[in-house]
């Protein structure tokens, strides 16, 4: 009997050091490509979603990561309005997408067109856009 509660309480306290340790991974900023752009992503129904109120579409293969960094279904995500940070592939379907914890969220300002990409310059070790 003691073991079985030994056993549990393991488990118990397992369970809750990996959770704050994801907790804590969720705060740190992630390194983000040049060309990521910000935006307000909903997803519809898969693969259509709405990107800064406007249609688009995910990739064939395409990566959305939560604010843990952990890869998310598309479908899991259905219908909240989500701040990401995302790139396009050549055809200008998204490829990957990261929605955004609170710390990369105070991480402004962040390009959100292309436009604004060309005319900022990208402080790649520090992760800061600067603008000229």
């Amino acid at each position: 009997m003691y073991r079985c509660a030994s056993i549990l309480a393991v488990s118990v306290l397992a369970s809750a050091a990996l959770s704050s340790s994801f907790s804590a991974q969720a705060q740190t900023h992630r390194p983000f490509p040049a060309q990521a752009l910000r935006g307000e992503l909903v997803v519809l129904q898969t693969p259509d979603v709405s990107l800064n109120g406007v249609a688009a579409r995910l990739a064939p293969g395409a990566r959305v990561r939560g604010d843990n960094n952990l890869l998310q279904q598309p479908a899991a995500l259905s219908g909240e309005k989500l701040t990401v940070h995302y790139t396009l592939d050549p055809s200008g379907l998204l490829m990957d997408v990261w929605v955004l914890n609170p710390v990369e969220l105070a991480n402004k300002p962040w390009p959100r067109s292309p436009q604004e990409a060309e005319t900022w310059s990208f402080d790649q070790a520090a992760q800061v856009w600067i603008k000229r």
